[in-house]
């Protein structure tokens, strides 16, 4: 991966390249923004033009043995560290054991995404988390000497998913690295993690993907799909992920829509029957397909309110969603937006508690049919 190949980001680019010019390379740094940004991408860049010998004036060379190593994810000395999930075969599972895995999934999709991940590694009811055994592992690594590289390199992608232990346990090398050792931490929900671990880091922000980049970056493969990609490009918001599902006519956002307009209706409708056979379908497919319908869910709720106040400027939905929402926004007003909003919000927490699934999906939906008529 080099810098040219991540969407935008002009100003974090030149801070990477400065800080490796100026020989100012923090040993741990955090970088922190919204989902489909690039913070991964951006940080396999920044480590593949450290350890880059044929560095260019703004980038790797691309060239050498180092980048090429880097962008097949095989180089000796750079470790990456994910969520991952506990099965029969593999009861103290590290991302080692789901590598080719992650090779072939990154390759492809090089702005991950947590629920696709785990659509691929985890069966329907299992969450991913970054373990104990993976803090021993990783030191176990990065105590060793450099095969080839000046840097080791350790990029540990959504950090907040580590358990207590395992975070407690990386926190002592996060302080104490071993030499020519560097960390960097790519969350999406900082305030997950320990306050111990945020403080050893420097923290970087990477913003959204602006429009202009992200429209620029879409313009390719828009004829394909047959999209606007000025369109896309606002819709998604800064996400490029986002981007590809609205362009792809993603089938989970497609379910998920449809599952948002189906306990609507039912609500509204007080439709007690449906909404149990509702959540009884809710239920069946996975908490963390439940976790991202939650999050659709209160995200859509958003954008109905802000149709109702007529504030078009700060609406994003694709067609088929403003065609459902010109009649059903009405029914979200200053009365329920924020009661809805918290009932969606409160769902989601208990599901990634592991709460009971068909209890919580059917009180939300008891709660809609009171709340959608205020």
């Amino acid at each position: 991966m080099q810098f040219k190949d991540v969407i935008g980001q002009n100003s974090i680019k030149q801070r990477l390249i400065q800080a490796v010019e100026e020989d100012r390379i923090p040993h741990a740094q955090l970088f922190a923004g919204p989902q489909g940004n690039g913070k991964l991408a951006l940080a396999l860049a920044f480590a593949q033009y450290i350890n880059c010998p044929n560095k260019k004036e703004n980038d790797s060379c691309g060239q050498c043995s180092s980048c090429r190593k880097y962008t097949r994810l095989i180089h000796p000395d750079l470790h990456f560290t994910f969520p991952v999930i506990k099965t029969s075969a593999v009861s103290n599972p590290t991302s080692s054991d789901y590598m080719t895995k992650w090779r072939q999934y990154y390759t492809e999709n090089p702005y991950p995404q947590y629920e696709k991940w785990m659509q691929l590694i985890a069966d329907e009811n299992k969450q991913g988390a970054i373990y104990v055994d993976e803090a021993k592992d990783l030191i176990h690594k990065l105590n060793q000497k450099s095969y080839e590289a000046e840097y080791k390199v350790s990029i540990v992608w959504l950090p907040e998913t580590m358990n207590i232990t395992c975070a407690n346990k990386i926190l002592k090398i996060l302080e104490e690295p071993p030499e020519k050792t560097l960390f960097i931490l790519i969350s999406e929900a900082e305030e997950k993690l320990l306050s111990t671990i945020r403080s050893r880091c420097q923290f970087v922000r990477i913003p959204k993907i602006s429009d202009d980049d992200l429209q620029a970056a879409l313009a390719p493969i828009a004829e394909s799909t047959n999209s606007n990609p000025a369109t896309v490009a606002r819709l998604a918001r800064g996400n490029y992920f986002l981007a590809l599902e609205i362009m792809q006519n993603d089938e989970l956002r497609r379910y998920n829509f449809n599952q948002f307009t189906a306990i609507m209706r039912y609500g509204y409708g007080r439709k007690l029957q449906e909404i149990l056979s509702w959540s009884e379908e809710m239920t069946g497919i996975g908490r963390v397909r439940q976790m991202g319908l939650l999050k659709y869910c209160g995200e859509f709720l958003r954008e109905n309110f802000l149709l109702n106040l007529r504030e078009p400027d700060l609406i994003f939905m694709d067609d088929q969603e403003n065609a459902f929402s010109q009649k059903f926004s009405p029914f979200i007003n200053e009365k329920n937006v924020l009661p809805l909003f918290r009932e969606f919000e409160r769902a989601y927490a208990d599901i990634s508690m592991n709460g009971n699934a068909k209890l919580i999906f059917t009180d939300l939906g008891l709660k809609v049919s009171k709340l959608i008529r205020l």
